[in-house]
């Protein structure tokens, strides 16, 4: 096993030790697995909270700060948060408007955030959840019943935490974010196996010369194994699978994210396949994000995601943003 780390059982204390030490702006608390934004709680201003298992860097806690995530709760590789954890953040975060749990399907993070919420709620905080459930590849897969979370989790962060930043009420950030995740679908696929820390080898078997198609963030299989495609094959698969599902009928954000260990060479021209493509079937793009966000750690391959959006939902994701690994605007 070639890792940069120590031992397996401190990957995750290591990593948050290592961020604090490089982002100043931001209260890690490496014993209790809390990052919050230095500034909280923010006076008139409703909190974010989200967080997941770590292994999907930058995801949660790299989008901690002005204008996206209050708090962000890491558990271990692959593994939910407990619900202390949540608890925590929510009273670091609350000013007394509310606090935002941003959750996505899996089915651990669904109890813990359902039980962090009735802990939180007996002490007085007033709380929403949206979850995140946009992924079109499978339905009831190895984590959870329903649709995955996956890259719409990062739109609905950006846009709900900008509509929090510019003073909306806590009912208004909720719904903001649910027509977010509504409005969003995802699509993955795996170039190579992921290797967990703690395991040492591939979690699962994809032999050289095949991909697969509908990969879940925490490697769980898709809806089929195929022979190696081009660039331009696997966006038009991609782009079909999305659009069966929901066909915009505005524009929309476009998120090419990559999994962990394909570099942005490759990346960037995906992208140019999968803009090819959706041009070809008449749709609109207002913006794009290209790079890796959600991750799924050493995977090789990639995501698209495409969020239908209107004048207001844009007008918030160009909102200034200012956090470990989104920034602009400031």
């Amino acid at each position: 096993m070639r890792m940069l780390i120590n031992v397996p059982e401190t990957v995750v204390a290591d990593a948050l030790r290592g961020m604090a030490a490089a982002h100043p702006d931001l209260v890690v608390d490496v014993e209790q697995r809390v990052v919050v934004r230095r500034d909280a709680p923010v006076a008139g201003q409703v909190g974010l909270v989200s967080g997941g298992g770590s292994g999907h860097e930058p995801l949660h806690a790299g989008f901690v700060g002005p204008g996206m995530l209050s708090a962000a709760c890491p558990g271990e590789v692959f593994t939910s948060p407990v619900p202390d954890q949540m608890v925590r953040a929510v009273a670091a975060v609350d000013s007394g408007e509310g606090v935002l749990l941003v959750v996505k399907n899996y089915t651990g993070d669904v109890l813990n955030f359902d039980m962090a919420a009735e802990l939180a709620e007996d002490e007085g905080v007033r709380l929403a959840k949206v979850l995140v459930d946009d992924d079109v590849a499978v339905t009831d897969s190895l984590y959870t019943a329903g649709r995955r979370g996956t890259g719409a989790t990062l739109f609905v962060e950006k846009i709900a935490g900008a509509a929090a930043e510019a003073g909306a009420p806590l009912e208004r950030v909720e719904a903001i974010a649910r027509r977010v995740n509504e409005g969003s679908r995802s699509f993955g696929v795996a170039l190579s196996a992921v290797t967990t820390p703690a395991k040492g080898s591939p979690t699962f078997d994809l032999p050289p010369g095949e991909l697969e198609l509908g990969i879940g963030i925490h490697g769980e299989p898709g809806r089929e194994r195929r022979s190696m495609m081009t660039s331009r094959e696997i966006a038009d698969f991609t782009v079909h699978a999305l659009l069966e599902d929901r066909t915009p009928t505005g524009p929309v954000l476009v998120l090419v994210n990559g999994m962990g260990a394909t570099p942005l060479l490759e990346l960037y021209g995906f992208n140019g396949e999968v803009q090819k493509v959706l041009a070809e079937r008449g749709v609109t793009v207002a913006r794009t994000l290209v790079g890796n966000y959600v991750t799924s750690l050493d995977m090789a391959g990639c995501s698209v995601t495409l969020c239908q959006v209107d004048e207001e939902l844009l007008r918030l994701w160009d909102a200034p943003v200012q956090t470990a690994a989104l920034r602009w605007g400031r």
